[in-house]
């Protein structure tokens, strides 16, 4: 097992008051946390979950994925608890399939955010993803999102004009990018147009552009397993991510952990600093808290 980063002092294993901590609940991201470049949880990894669920600490899945996607990791951990998929849009329980909360994007909010996708500066440039009652539907398939789909084990439903699907409304919505440059001026654009309390705007990789209802991010969707379901407190919470659709997660948790794969500022939100994916970082940082 690697050596835990020290990437800033506070990340560090003595600035960290265990006695302040009564971990009882595990919050892991998929993404470039508990799977890398293989799309598998690594064996170290499951060990490390399994050695803390058998101490008694309940594991959960919070993902930006669908549900769909993700309930496949959400079975390989042995997770008992709800599913907390598209960034806490949608959380259900996969046991008794009951749907604790859907928070979609306003039909009204969708149809502008694509009207600004398909301006003549942006069209060429960007590939857009609906997501509607759990099914991926796009204009066209690009090259972008047919490796989407690939790693996300999904069929996209291809309709040429997205507003024919807006009788229903989106459970969020994505826009694709190899340009990284496009991605972070969409952010910039969109946030400056639409505060906090009109739409959650965030990115979970560097070329993914996500929109989410207002209500809607990881640090509150933890939030609510954790207290409203599970009658916990966040100092009962540790959680680890590795993005910018993270950062909420990782505040809100008494321990929150970064991958040293995550970006510098995400890095910055979180207690301490695990080794990357591909190091197997999330058992690293499990063995230090919880075994």
């Amino acid at each position: 097992m690697p050596e835990p980063s020290t990437a800033n002092q506070s990340a560090s294993l003595g600035a960290i008051d265990l006695d302040a901590l009564d971990i009882q609940l595990l919050v892991l991201d998929i993404d470039g946390t508990i799977a890398g470049r293989s799309n598998e949880i690594n064996e170290p990894v499951l060990q490390a979950i399994r050695s803390a669920q058998a101490k008694g600490i309940q594991v959960a899945i919070a993902t930006g994925r669908m549900y769909c996607s993700a309930l496949r990791f959400h079975q390989a951990v042995g997770s008992t608890l709800p599913l907390l998929a598209y960034q806490g849009a949608w959380i259900q329980d996969p046991a008794t399939e009951k749907i604790y909360q859907h928070l979609p994007v306003s039909r009204s909010t969708a149809e502008q955010l694509l009207d600004y996708f398909e301006t003549e500066a942006l069209r060429s440039f960007l590939s857009v993803h609906f997501y509607i009652n759990d099914q991926l539907y796009v204009r066209e398939i690009t090259s972008e999102t047919k490796i989407y789909a690939q790693r996300a084990d999904i069929q996209p439903q291809v309709v040429g004009d997205l507003r024919k699907t807006l009788s229903d409304e989106p459970t969020k919505i994505l826009a694709l990018s190899d340009d990284t440059a496009i991605i972070d001026q969409l952010l910039g654009s969109l946030r400056q147009q639409y505060t906090p309390a009109e739409l959650y705007l965030t990115k979970s990789v560097a070329t993914f552009f996500e929109a989410t209802h207002p209500a809607v991010n990881k640090g509150e969707a933890v939030r609510y397993l954790a207290e409203e379901l599970l009658g916990l407190k966040s100092h009962n919470v540790m959680a680890i991510g590795d993005n910018f659709n993270d950062v909420e997660m990782l505040e809100y948790a008494g321990l929150g952990i970064a991958m040293k794969n995550a970006p510098v500022e995400v890095q910055a939100s979180a207690q301490w600093v695990a080794p990357t994916v591909e190091q197997d970082g999330a058992a690293a940082a499990i063995e230090a808290f919880v075994l």
